[in-house]
């Protein structure tokens, strides 16, 4: 049975959350990380609109994980600026709902998916709230409890929201935690590798999912993903990560030969396989192999 993921979009004051500024969700301006003396990134510049999913690429340790840590103040940049809905990130991320890198959950976990998601309202607190009992059931409890049944319905998790975290697969898992990130409605959304050791299947019905909530919810998505092709009829936009900057635009204008080459000073090769696949191959730099975007098309060293 299908269910309707539109909830009906709220404002945000009946939502019960701070006005959202008139700004664009993100914004890159020239920025660049450095740890010491070595740069990790530098000119790095790129914009995202409320309601767009897009996805962050590049080669491992070129620093995405950084950038998302950048946004909500975690790393301090060394030059530029970023601005969440026109504020510095340390305001900003008050609307930001961020997803680090999966982690996982031990088998023997008894902690049940709906208490995972009810963590995004309340884990600040210690522990996992105690249910109510009888009539004593505060205004506020309700409400946590209507906005945790809103979730699970909104990723599709009612079948199993009940049952241990521990129990679940990982596309189940990674569904509760989408939900747990949702919680206290941000209006921009990072996930980090959120499809990371989920089949072909999973990673193309969590992209699915993460569209909808794009354009039902108005959420822009910034994900860090491997590998674009399962992906890459969701995407709005891409942004391709390197050393001395990022390219942002759509698949076909960002992920060619000339753009890559270009952007990685070296030269690349773009291909298209028999089964609509991108494949993307760069040339040896320095006597290494050299491979564009992780699982995006060739596998490189990690």
């Amino acid at each position: 049975m299908s269910v309707s993921l539109r909830l009906g979009r709220r404002s945000e004051a009946d939502a019960g959350v701070a006005p959202v500024p008139d700004a664009a969700a993100l914004l890159v301006r020239d920025a660049a990380v450095a740890f010491g003396e070595r740069c990790l990134w530098r000119n790095v510049s790129f914009a995202l609109e409320r309601g767009m999913f897009a996805a962050l690429l590049g080669p491992n340790g070129v620093g995405k994980s950084t950038l998302l840590r950048a946004i909500v103040a975690l790393q301090p940049l060394s030059e530029g600026e970023i601005r969440v809905f026109g504020l510095p990130p340390v305001r900003g991320r008050r609307y930001v709902g961020y997803l680090p890198q999966r982690r996982s959950f031990d088998a023997a976990l008894r902690v049940r998916g709906i208490d995972v998601v009810r963590l995004g309202l309340d884990g600040t607190r210690w522990g996992i709230p105690l249910p109510g009992i009888g009539p004593f059931i505060t205004a506020g409890e309700r409400a946590a409890r209507q906005r945790v049944t809103e979730l699970i319905r909104l990723v599709g998790a009612e079948a199993y929201a009940h049952r241990p975290i521990g129990e679940l697969s990982g596309g189940e898992q990674q569904r509760l935690l989408l939900a747990q990130a949702l919680a206290r409605r941000p209006r921009l959304l990072l996930l980090d590798e959120p499809l990371d050791s989920l089949d072909i299947a999973n990673q193309s019905a969590i992209a699915a999912l993460i569209q909808r909530i794009c354009r039902d919810e108005d959420v822009a998505v910034l994900m860090v993903a491997h590998d674009v092709n399962p992906i890459v009829r969701y995407l709005d936009r891409v942004i391709y990560l390197a050393p001395e900057g990022a390219a942002s635009g759509s698949v076909e204008e960002v992920i060619t030969s000339e753009r890559l080459s270009a952007l990685y000073r070296t030269p690349i090769d773009v291909l298209r396989a028999s089964d609509g696949r991108l494949v993307i191959v760069g040339a040896p730099e320095e006597g290494t192999p050299f491979a564009i975007g992780g699982h995006t098309g060739v596998h490189g060293p990690r």
